[in-house]
Formats: C-alpha cells, sequence, structure tokens
C-alpha cells in the first residue's frame, strides 16, 4: 500500500526534474553573436574595395568583407561595386578615349564598363586618390587578390553584381565565381570554419545555381521589395537560400518579416548603415544600429563603420 502510494509522487518528482534540467539545457545554449560585414570595407575612412579598406575593416574587428564582384574583358572576377569604373578610379584620365557605347546608367556623361577592360588595364589604374590624396597609389583587387587578403582572418561575403549584364555579354559570371571558390577550396568544411563564405545577390537565378553548385556556401537573397518579405515568399525563398537581406528601410517598414524569416529557418542581414548618412533618424550609425540588432532582431548587417558596431 505504501509502495502505491509514493509511485505517483516519485514519478511527478523525477518528471519535475527532468524539466528543470531540460529548461537548464535550453537556457545555456550559447546566444548567437551579431555580425558585422564590412561594407566595401572599411568604406567609411578608406576607399571602397581596396586593400587598404580590406585591411582597415579586419583591424576594426569586422567579422566579414564584402567584395562586390564584376567581371574584366579577359573574365577575371575583380572587386568593384558599380559595373563602370569612372567614379572610382581615374579611368577617364588614362583611358580617355576609351568610354564604353550603350551603357546604361544614372549618371549622366561618359561611362568606362570595366568589363571593355582587360584586368591589366584595369589594374593599372588609381583607386584611391578620388577618395583622399593620401590614398593615391591604391589599386583594384581581383577577387583572388581578397582570398589571400582576408583567408584566415575574417570571412568573405561577395556579392554578384549585376548578372543579367555579364549574361547580355555571354560571360557566365557565376561559374567564374563557382570555379574560384572550388579552385581555393573555399566551400570546404574545413575551409568554412576558418574563413566563412556567404555569398548574396539581388538575383534569383544566381542564388539558385549557387545553391546546386555550391551547397555547402551559405546563400542569401537581396531585396528591397515589399512583395519579398511576405510570408509566401519568405517560405519560397527559404527552399533555396539560407538567408534573406533586406533594404533597412524594408525591415523597418515591416519588422514582423525578421521573425517570419527566422520562423522559415532563414538569417535576416540587412544594409547599409554609415555614419555619413544624411536621411538617418537615430543620434549616431551606433544607435540605428544597435536597434536594428537587439530592438527588431536582425541578425547582421552592412555598415561603412566596422569600429562602431555594438558588440555585446
Amino acid at each position: 500500500m505504501t509502495t502505491i502510494t509514493r509511485s505517483p509522487l516519485l514519478f511527478l518528482s523525477v518528471l519535475l526534474a527532468l524539466v528543470v534540467i531540460a529548461s537548464a539545457g535550453i537556457l545555456a545554449q550559447p546566444v548567437k553573436p551579431k555580425q558585422a560585414i564590412a561594407h566595401r570595407g572599411a568604406s567609411g575612412y578608406a576607399p571602397e574595395h581596396t586593400p587598404a579598406a580590406y585591411k582597415l575593416a579586419m583591424e576594426q574587428k569586422a567579422d566579414f568583407v564584402e567584395p562586390d564582384l564584376a567581371v574584366s574583358k579577359d573574365n577575371v572576377l575583380f572587386c568593384m561595386h558599380d559595373d563602370t569604373l569612372e567614379r572610382t578610379t581615374n579611368v577617364a584620365e588614362i583611358f580617355p578615349n576609351r568610354p564604353s557605347s550603350g551603357v546604361r546608367t544614372r549618371q549622366p556623361g561618359k561611362h568606362w564598363l570595366g568589363n571593355d577592360f582587360t584586368m591589366a588595364e584595369i589594374k593599372s589604374l588609381d583607386a584611391g586618390k578620388w577618395f583622399t590624396p593620401e590614398f593615391a597609389g591604391q589599386h583594384i583587387q581581383t577577387f583572388q587578390d581578397a582570398i589571400d587578403l582576408v583567408r584566415g582572418k575574417a570571412g568573405l561575403y561577395p556579392e554578384l553584381k549585376s548578372p543579367e549584364l555579364y549574361k547580355s555579354r555571354g560571360v557566365d559570371q557565376v561559374k567564374l565565381f563557382v570555379d574560384i571558390i572550388r579552385k581555393n577550396g573555399l566551400d570546404t568544411p574545413e575551409s568554412l570554419k576558418t574563413t566563412p563564405v556567404i555569398i548574396q545577390s539581388f538575383d534569383e537565378e544566381a542564388i539558385r545555381r549557387v545553391a546546386v553548385d555550391l551547397p555547402t556556401v551559405p546563400r542569401v537573397f537581396l531585396t528591397s521589395k515589399d512583395e519579398d518579405v511576405t510570408e509566401a515568399r519568405i517560405k519560397a525563398l527559404a527552399k533555396f537560400a539560407t538567408g534573406i537581406a533586406p533594404e533597412k528601410a524594408l525591415i523597418a517598414k515591416h519588422p514582423e518579416m525578421v521573425a517570419r524569416a527566422h520562423a522559415a529557418g532563414l538569417t535576416v542581414t540587412s544594409w547599409t548603415f554609415r555614419a555619413d548618412d544624411k536621411d538617418m533618424k537615430y543620434p549616431s550609425v551606433k544607435a540605428e544600429m544597435t536597434h536594428f540588432l537587439y530592438e527588431l532582431g536582425i541578425d547582421a548587417l552592412f555598415t561603412n563603420n566596422p569600429d562602431q558596431f555594438p558588440r555585446r
């Protein structure tokens, strides 16, 4: 009779103990740290995509350096945000008689498309003095240069820029990217531990192809469109992407999308956080980043000012 009476109490005690242990285990799980991605390098302080900007980003403890990727005339991937060279180099001085024809940009005037120049010609350009005279002599890097500079010191977060442009010219930018990642072994589990790589693009086809060709490499879909943060669209993206990167204004407009993306298994990254943003509604870029990271709950962000990234 005593045994029968005590058994239910014993069972409840054991069950309670298990619940406590399980709860403690959950609470003990480490919180995944937020990540700072140096937008074009530490581009708030040094000319974008130059060795100086990448080195400074790593000195400022950025988790990732972001190389935007363009393609030269001789099919070499190089680090450049714009499709054309004139904004951040002295191409108009060095090659005044070689502006490209039929180039569509937001800016009026002559344009020098990077894909119309060999890598040797692009390397001959000054990519620093436009920023400030002290950076004169800085040069454009190939993606291989960037890999060699960053590998083992930070992660790489490349963006495939304008795949449609290259496709129209018979250039398979995605294949060039896949080939160089494989050549450097950057898709292996061992390498990804020491040099994380995340690929990003606004081009859905590019992300889908990388999902097949480099399945071990995380893939982030960039967007500034409202329709890309709906529940149905996020579920669709989760079938081939590992993360979504909406523009910060889009997240501010639809803050619920962060939880929605997390529920679908996607990371959430945002762009671009810069100290010189004239439209900023916060007292500082650090305050703005703090709001998005710790109040809205995003996982990572692109910033021109890695030294201002708020870590907890």
